[in-house]
């Protein structure tokens, strides 16, 4: 190790003790001890680290402990290269300190130590070693979504993950490492949709022209005995002008608004009785200029296979706001498709052309069922915020708001 001192085995049950150069506790030109530089405090530390260019166990916890009299430890700092801190406990009367949490696998660590003598001289130490790397059948990897680019302020981000997480323990060690940043800053929280699945989502929707930065500080960290972290791409988008739809079934029409303000009122047919229109807040997934639709899509008794133009996707199993001139008569009057939002071509180009992915499309008043919150698109925003955080390994159990995604707590890490 290029910087620090050699450290030698010694035969004792679990320490590996730092013992070289005598500590020295010269004061300074005034003869206070509080002036003097810090002298090498190796002689005074014992420190259960590797020896030599061996690897330390990462699920064993550090510790460092005052050896020889009348000497204590008044600090301890261990960080990998990533700046990550190691987490501890200094005993009251500085005879040692312990890790209370498990360090990062493959990673290099720095361990300052401070001291003091028995004349209150300070003394240091700087100690470094590397940790053994995991197993690569052992490591848990992170895909975030959605892809790099713009959205709507209601598009969810999203943590997959390559293997089940289950247990609190576990699930709290993934979503302490998941980090969002967005600016503005803004209240959010992780939920876990199911063992392998979690999305992001704020209190309220994202700000307008927000930037939203995703990363993971889970390489090398313990999730179980047989799972550890795995390196994962950070993920940047960012939204655009807040653009919600809000459909109203029974009075047929639709009012589109952009940053709150009303931009059209179109009228629309929607879901007849028995293929109602499903109530509640769902998200753009896309967008076709052209879609081929069968009622052997929906199982639907009534036969029709046609193209349809200006095709825009508000859920997995195939329903869309689209053209349907087929339908103009009924539109701002009657229901009559199978569950779809259908409007004049010219009112559905406009409607394609204006929406991007994430944008809101809300139904009210209609006679179907509600969105389902996950499996069929992103249904997320119909779970109320006390019930969102209950999803949350970290926040189910806390009184206290989750964190905000705030810059400055993270380092500049049918028809």
């Amino acid at each position: 190790m290029s910087n620090s001192p050699r450290i030698r085995t010694v035969l004792s049950c679990t320490l590996l003790v730092v013992a070289l150069g005598a500590g020295a506790t010269a004061c300074g030109n005034d003869g206070h001890p509080l002036s003097a530089k810090p002298y090498d405090a190796a002689s005074q530390v014992a420190f259960n680290g590797p020896a030599g260019s061996r690897k330390a166990d990462p699920d064993k916890p550090l510790e460092v402990t005052a050896q020889g009299g009348g000497g204590r430890i008044t600090d301890v700092t261990a960080t990998d290269a990533m700046g990550r801190y190691v987490a501890g406990e200094l005993r009251a009367d500085g005879s040692r300190w312990r890790s209370t949490a498990p360090m990062a696998a493959g990673a290099h660590y720095t361990v300052r130590v401070s001291t003091e003598d028995d004349k209150g001289a300070p003394g240091r130490k700087v100690l470094t070693f590397a940790t053994s790397q995991a197993a690569e059948k052992k490591q848990l990897k992170v895909t975030f979504g959605p892809q790099a680019g713009k959205y709507g302020v209601g598009q969810p981000a999203t943590a997959k993950l390559s293997a089940d997480v289950k247990g609190k323990q576990a699930r709290t060690a993934v979503e302490r490492a998941l980090k969002v940043r967005s600016q503005p800053a803004t209240e959010g929280a992780w939920h876990w949709v199911d063992d392998r699945t979690l999305h992001y989502r704020p209190k309220e929707y994202w700000p307008a022209n927000a930037t939203v930065d995703l990363h993971s500080n889970l390489d090398g960290i313990k999730v179980t005995d047989k799972l550890w972290g795995a390196p994962a791409k950070p993920l940047r988008f960012t939204t655009g002008d807040k653009v919600e739809a809000v459909t109203d079934a029974g009075a047929h029409s639709m009012t589109v608004y952009r940053n709150g303000k009303e931009i059209n009122s179109i009228p629309v047919t929607t879901g007849k009785p028995g293929y109602a229109t499903r109530n509640g807040i769902k998200v753009v997934l896309g967008k076709e200029y052209v879609v081929r639709m069968t009622s052997a899509s929906i199982g639907s008794a009534d036969f029709y296979d046609k193209m349809v133009y200006y095709a825009t996707r508000v859920t997995d199993s195939g329903e869309y706001v689209h053209a349907a001139p087929w339908s103009v008569g009924s539109q701002g009057s009657a229901n009559t498709s199978h569950g779809c939002t259908g409007m004049s071509t010219g009112n559905a180009a406009w409607f394609y052309e204006t929406v991007r992915q994430g944008d809101i499309v809300k139904v009210v008043n209609s006679g179907g069922a509600d969105m389902d919150p996950f499996g069929n698109g992103f249904g997320d925003w119909n779970v109320s915020w006390d019930k969102w955080r209950k999803g949350s390994a970290l926040l189910a159990d806390t009184r206290e708001g989750p964190p905000r995604t705030d810059a400055a707590r993270l380092r500049p890490q049918p028809t």
